[in-house]
């Protein structure tokens, strides 16, 4: 560890990988806002917005482009400092590419939901991603849980999750089936990927985890694209 480059131990304790999604995110909105506004509909479907349609035609990466987008100041500064947050905890326990994957496959995995229960909106933003952040931190409370700080943080996320959720019911803008999506896919993911600087992850929990990830998000989209030929 000593024999380690300074440059390099500086930059391993460096959450980059959040400032790197938060810059992007940044940008593309910058972009939303030059090319004609952030809640503009078609703005928004011309950057990669979640669009069944378009998704039906082949555009398969508006399950992956919708987590940089938002729809308004209020929704980016929101997902922003969420990231933020969120991001920096997660990215130092579950180390750097890691907390990406997970970030990326929750967020996928909310837009493979809301592409199957709620196909007739345009729907955009990281809180798919978000929500996996959460549901990673609700699979290291359950399989850390002897570990009495992990399940406090994990309780926590936990709350936190509920009560954004709750609040979803009572909102007809937000995209409850994404948010579900994406935690479910969080907790999957961080249980296929583990968490060694928590300790080591069971293989039982790993194969099950992945199982189950691969088998979901294939049925619900093979069941999305098949709706689309009823």
């Amino acid at each position: 560890m000593q024999n380690t480059p300074r440059w390099v131990r500086r930059l391993d304790g460096t959450p980059f990988i959040t400032y790197a999604l938060l810059a992007i995110t940044i940008i593309v909105f910058a972009l939303e806002t030059l090319a004609g506004g952030s809640e503009s509909v078609t703005v928004l479907i011309r950057f990669g917005a979640r669009y069944n349609t378009a998704i039906w035609m082949g555009e398969w990466w508006r399950f992956i482009t919708p987590i940089f987008l938002h729809i308004g100041l209020t929704h980016i500064l929101m997902n922003g400092l969420t990231l933020y947050f969120l991001g920096v905890l997660c990215e130092q326990v579950f180390g750097h590419w890691r907390f990406l994957t997970i970030y990326l496959v929750s967020g996928i995995a909310g837009n493979v939901a809301s592409f199957v229960f709620n196909p007739d909106v345009v729907s955009a933003g990281a809180s798919t991603a978000l929500f996996g952040l959460m549901g990673a931190f609700l699979l290291l409370g359950d399989t850390f849980r002897h570990q009495p700080q992990v399940g406090a943080v994990a309780r926590q996320f936990a709350v936190f999750a509920a009560i954004n959720l709750i609040f979803n019911l009572f909102s007809s803008s937000v995209d409850i089936y994404g948010h579900i999506g994406g935690l479910i896919g969080g907790f999957l993911i961080a249980g296929l990927l583990g968490a060694p600087n928590i300790g080591e992850m069971p293989r039982w929990r790993q194969v099950i985890s992945g199982v189950f990830l691969i088998g979901v998000l294939g049925f619900l989209l093979h069941f999305g694209y098949t709706q689309a030929l009823l």
